[in-house]
């Protein structure tokens, strides 16, 4: 099938790439001299060199042409720019019903909406839509590393299907109801890998690690159950497993965002050095929000958010968690 990836950064090139062994893919890139580069190149100079694109690829900046005869559509933006790519989608010459995947990490963070909200508000409810996610770095899903993700959708039917179209021999895709529930664990994850970052950038140790990791994967559950997500989500591969890639892996930005706060650089500079979006900086106020109108305790999110917009030094920011009164793990 033809499946148009809407948005040409890391993470929309890696699918794209790994599609394009089974489907025909169309890259919408929004700025055209880089899709001009992807054309003449063959690959992502800007964002993923290491990886060429395959022939099934056709890079475009033309977003009619994009969704053009597509069977699928996949919005892989940064969750800032999801609502803008789908308001564009709904007044394109696309079919009205045509299937529509995300697969940003995040929240919006001027309404702290949750990527499913934003679809229904732009594109209503009455198309087959679901978002991926899981624990995956875009550099190994594009040099063919095994990976394995998790599709969700409210219609089974859709989401098994469309897991299984999907779903090739080093890309693994299960299938689940549970949106919220994998929606909450991709965007609050980023937030826990930046305190992670902080610890490992302070020299505290692999035991406070382990305990940010566990304690963060708490608070994801405690926020995920309160809005309707489902306990298992949060032990799978949308909950457990992408909290701990992106807590230690090398290749995560929100834990370089952390290490880099650690040594001492502000803000400003940590993300001009970053060169790539950093969900959890963009979300984490947003998850600080959604946290306080749910009525749940969050102490490694509040930290982490006094530490990027409330002045806050990491090292006080440790000093804040670790001064809490002892308390029943339950």
């Amino acid at each position: 099938m033809k499946i148009a990836v809407l948005g040409a950064g890391a993470w929309g090139t890696a699918q794209a790439i790994s599609f394009a062994g089974h489907h025909r893919v169309a890259l919408w890139a929004r700025d055209p001299e880089q899709a001009r580069a992807l054309v003449r190149d063959r690959v992502n100079r800007r964002y993923l060199e290491e990886a060429a694109l395959p022939p099934a690829v056709h890079p475009t900046s033309d977003f009619a042409h994009a969704v053009d005869g597509a069977e699928l559509v996949l919005v892989a933006t940064a969750t800032a720019g999801l609502r803008d790519t789908l308001r564009r989608l709904k007044n394109s010459t696309a079919p009205a019903r045509v299937p529509v995947l995300w697969s940003c990490k995040g929240l919006e963070a001027e309404t702290a909406l949750p990527p499913h909200r934003i679809v229904t508000a732009e594109l209503g409810d009455d198309r087959p839509c679901g978002v991926i996610s899981g624990p995956s770095f875009a550099l190994e899903v594009a040099l063919g590393r095994p990976t394995a993700l998790t599709l969700a959708a409210t219609d089974e039917t859709f989401a098994r299907d469309t897991a299984r179209a999907l779903h090739h021999s080093v890309l693994r895709v299960y299938y689940s109801t549970d949106v919220v529930g994998v929606e909450v664990g991709g965007a609050v994850k980023n937030v826990m890998a930046i305190a992670t970052g902080i610890s490992d950038g302070l020299g505290l140790g692999l035991n406070a690690r382990a305990a940010l990791i566990t304690r963060g994967l708490a608070e994801i559950t405690r926020l995920g159950t309160k809005l309707g997500g489902r306990p298992e989500t949060f032990m799978g591969l949308a909950g457990a497993g992408d909290l701990i890639l992106t807590c230690t892996g090398e290749l995560s930005r929100n834990r370089r965002v952390g290490l880099l706060l650690a040594q001492g650089h502000d803000l400003e500079r940590v993300l001009a050095q970053l060169g790539h979006v950093s969900e959890g900086v963009a979300s984490a106020k947003a998850v600080q929000k959604m946290a306080h109108a749910a009525g749940v305790d969050m102490p490694i999110t509040e930290a982490v958010c006094a530490v990027l917009h409330g002045g806050l030094s990491p090292e006080k920011a440790v000093q804040m968690l670790l001064s809490r009164d002892p308390k029943s793990e339950a």
